[in-house]
């Protein structure tokens, strides 16, 4: 049976159409950037921070009001490769750490585990090394989590580094970290003065792990890492860390006088000494995702947070500036209230703000913390990136 000849000229008009450009859509095509005026400003901002620096790259997240995540990048990420700097680079956050270990605390405290005001003694006081602490039955888990507790840093004595030095990767306890305290003075009595120190983050990290009756870094991955999607987020708890790019430390470092940071993929230390003082490696989009999820209220019953953020004086820190629980709370001009953190860890500097009168978040993070003044620049480039976006990019 012959098929008639206007169903062919059918089926060919149809082919036609089909195979038309007009119909055809392309995998290529996307929908326009509604952030792109902005994103290019910010970037254009960002170039011009970054020729005026004294490090080789930064990174830079942003996160908007609506919760639209921005990347951005300058500059090179390893000097002798001239590799460019990517968003998606991975940097060390060092003391910004501290933020995830409050709002893991935050959880604890919630659920009644333990309470703010409570002695410390009553979590560790049966180990036989607690007496030997400064101020050890007079401190509270506030105290350590404001630093107010008269601990000072073990990091930076001497002997503590020397240790590090000379057995680069051994793996460290918590109770050998703080025993380079062990029978000295403390500078003021307990809850009587403000002393930045990472030891208080150490010891809560012990009183934590007592409570939930696991190890800390288990409690941040289910609590507050796979919860919250923080893909780009990672522990520095080893010294080959994949995707982190390379750091320069400057031939001052106390940290066995190295520069560069990594030599052939490998730090020249165990970076899990630092655990709850730090302890952990991100991109800068991720921890500004952070840091709006955390200053919403997302990241533990949203009751708590006012709790978090009513800081005592800070002075070392700045005239203005106050400690919450783990968060540095600091005007900026215009701009308004900032609630956030800093880091310093040999090779990078980190520094995040959540600006809760426009909504937004910024994270910058550079490969450098030789120059004297990297840490104020860091500072400096997060406010004016927050600048440009409270400016719609203008």
């Amino acid at each position: 049976m012959r098929t008639p000849l206007r169903f062919w000229l059918l089926a060919s008009a149809l082919l036609a159409l089909f195979l038309s450009p007009l119909a055809c859509s392309s995998d290529n095509d996307s929908p326009p950037d509604p952030n792109a005026r902005l994103r290019q400003a910010l970037q254009e901002k960002l170039v011009a921070l970054h020729a005026s620096g004294q490090y080789p790259g930064v990174t830079a997240g942003i996160v908007l009001a609506d919760g639209t995540p921005l990347g951005i990048a300058a500059g090179v990420s390893d000097k002798s490769t001239q590799r460019p700097m990517s968003p998606d680079d991975l940097m060390m956050q060092a003391s910004v750490g501290k933020t995830y270990v409050s709002a893991v605390a935050m959880q604890l405290l919630h659920e009644g585990k333990f309470a703010l005001d409570d002695k410390i003694e009553k979590y560790l006081g049966n180990e036989t090394w607690f007496g030997r602490l400064p101020n050890a039955r007079d401190i509270t888990i506030r105290m350590l989590m404001t630093h107010t507790s008269g601990l000072v840093r073990y990091e930076y004595k001497g002997e503590f580094t020397r240790d590090l030095c000379k057995d680069a990767y051994r793996v460290w306890r918590p109770e050998e970290l703080v025993s380079y305290l062990f029978d000295t003075k403390a500078p003021f009595a307990a809850g009587q003065g403000w002393e930045y120190s990472d030891t208080n983050y150490i010891v809560l990290g012990m009183i934590l792990e007592r409570v939930s009756g696991s190890t800390f870094n288990h409690e941040l991955t289910k609590r507050i890492l796979e919860p919250l999607k923080l893909d780009r987020t990672f522990l520095a708890d080893k010294p080959v860390l994949p995707g982190l790019v390379q750091g320069y430390a400057g031939p001052e470092n106390i940290f066995c006088g190295v520069d560069a940071m990594l030599v052939d993929g490998k730090l020249p230390f165990n970076p899990q000494f630092e655990w709850c003082g730090g302890g952990l490696l991100s991109t800068a989009t991720d921890l500004a995702r952070w840091a709006k999820l955390l200053y919403e209220g997302h990241a533990f019953d949203p009751s708590r947070l006012a709790e978090l953020v009513r800081g005592v004086p800070a002075p070392p820190l700045g005239a203005d500036l106050k400690y919450g629980l783990g968060v540095m709370i600091e005007p900026a001009g215009a701009l308004g209230i900032t609630y956030g953190h800093g880091g310093t860890y040999p090779g990078y500097l980190t520094r995040v703000m959540y600006f809760p009168d426009s909504h937004i978040a910024v994270a910058v993070q550079i490969n450098s913390s030789a120059a004297p003044n990297n840490r104020a620049a860091v500072t400096k480039i997060v406010t004016e990136l927050a600048q440009v976006v409270v400016r719609g990019g203008s």
